[in-house]
């Protein structure tokens, strides 16, 4: 078994194929026993998306032509970045990446002539890729215009942002134990961590670790989500009695946070159109032993799933463009098209009017997405508002973020976070 050569199948998967990163790596982990492999394979996908549109200008300055063979195109990127990002000695990167090509002669001579010629000229191709915008942010053109264009100020954060590593967060079941508490857990078990000031729940790791070493994990202590993620709770006021719909619940970690925050719910029903996404939810649920109805149905369609009872309040998680989440993952950047981001707002549109109706008067609405984009975020809110007339905006003031037009906008990296966006509407 050559790690290499499966790293590259992966990225082959997600470039030719346009699979996300994270099935394909479900898929061939599976046959990995060691676990080291299995990091050390993760490492190398997940840079390589990271870093690869500067490590493929890079390539195409090593070749006089493009290559075809998009598996040995992928094998050559997890060489590059091997010589360029890891600390692994540049002549076993080198063996090892060109054994991997041992089933195709002709790939293994090019590969080992483009890494060889690669550590000689390395110096002059790190300074072309940083003469390009696009390789110098390992960006895509049309992502680089949009973000500016949002985000003139922010945008290079951004970009650095994207392309880092994401902390681990973790929220604290309140319900079961409050964040000081659970801070002392992890300090006996020797894992550093910080509490976040502005929201009570939330953890911030030092370094990542697998969930079977956090304390309570399995009992429901403990669950794995982003801060910007458990800001959705306590934004959607929810009060004892009420009735709750989580719209696009998957993967299910708002719903649960809904639950442990107002246990006395007279009802939450979770929502999503995928059967494999709602297992899911109740994977998520059951773990942490929480009450839901989980309906699997299309949210544009409400008429086949709801009962005609009124809910007093409704999150809806919009599918979205998640540009806010390249740091988590990386592929967005081979697979979102600036083709995509129209269609996305339309479905948000659709998705709004739908489930509208469903909220009772006095009611609130939590619109949220994990995109930075204003056309996905407050110029939806706008659209929204001018078109129905018993619709109020609540501002939220808060410490993180900052007001747009309309909502509040979480940019990555800041306070650690996802990039998110917030706006609370209430049925007038």
């Amino acid at each position: 078994m050559n790690i290499r050569l499966i790293a590259a199948q992966v990225l082959s998967r997600v470039i030719q194929d346009g699979q996300s990163l994270t099935a394909a790596l479900d898929s061939a982990l599976q046959a990995v026993e060691s676990s080291k492999d299995r990091a050390f394979i993760q490492a190398l996908c997940y840079g390589v998306c990271r870093t690869y549109h500067r490590l493929d200008f890079i390539l195409s300055q090593l070749l006089d032509k493009p290559l075809k063979d998009q598996s040995v195109k992928a094998l050559a990127l997890v060489g590059l970045y091997q010589l360029k990002y890891m600390r692994v000695k540049p002549h076993a990167a080198v063996s090892e990446t060109v054994l991997a090509a041992r089933k195709k002669p002709w790939a293994k001579a090019l590969i080992n002539a483009l890494l060889r010629s690669y550590l000689r000229e390395q110096e002059i191709l790190e300074q072309k890729a940083d003469n390009l915008h696009s390789s110098a942010i390992s960006h895509p053109d049309w992502l680089i215009k949009q973000i500016e264009q949002d985000w003139p100020q922010q945008a290079p954060h951004i970009f650095q942002e994207n392309n880092r590593q994401p902390p681990m967060a973790l929220r604290v079941n309140l319900a079961r134990i409050s964040q000081d508490q659970y801070l002392q857990q992890l300090s006996e078990q020797g894992i550093e961590a910080v509490a976040v000031s502005f929201c009570t729940s939330a953890i911030i790791l030092d370094k990542p670790v697998a969930v079977d070493l956090l304390p309570g994990f399995a009992d429901g202590i403990i669950s794995v989500q982003d801060t910007a993620a458990q800001l959705a709770a306590g934004l959607l006021d929810v009060q004892p009695g009420q009735r709750v719909l989580d719209v696009c619940a998957a993967p299910g970690g708002k719903a649960a946070h809904i639950l442990e925050t107002q246990p006395q719910l007279k009802e939450l029903v979770a929502v999503d159109i995928e059967a494999s996404r709602m297992q899911r939810v109740s994977d998520t649920l059951q773990r942490l032993k929480l009450p839901a109805k989980l309906v699997v149905g299309d949210a544009a369609k409400p008429e086949d799933w709801w009962d005609g009872q009124f809910f007093e309040r409704i999150l809806l998680d919009a599918p979205c463009s998640a540009l806010g989440v390249i740091r988590r993952h990386p592929d967005i950047k081979l697979l979102r098209r600036a083709e995509d981001i129209q269609p996305l707002q339309a479905l948000q549109q659709n998705i709004l009017r739908a489930i509208w109706p469903l909220l009772a008067p006095g009611g609130i609405m939590l619109y949220a997405t994990c995109s930075i984009l204003k056309q996905e975020n407050e110029q939806q809110i706008e659209a929204f508002l001018a078109e129905y007339s018993d619709a109020v905006e609540l501002p939220i003031d808060a410490e993180w973020g900052f007001a747009g037009s309309h909502g509040r906008q979480i940019m990555t990296g800041e306070s650690s976070m996802d990039g998110f966006y917030y706006a609370r509407i209430r049925k007038q």
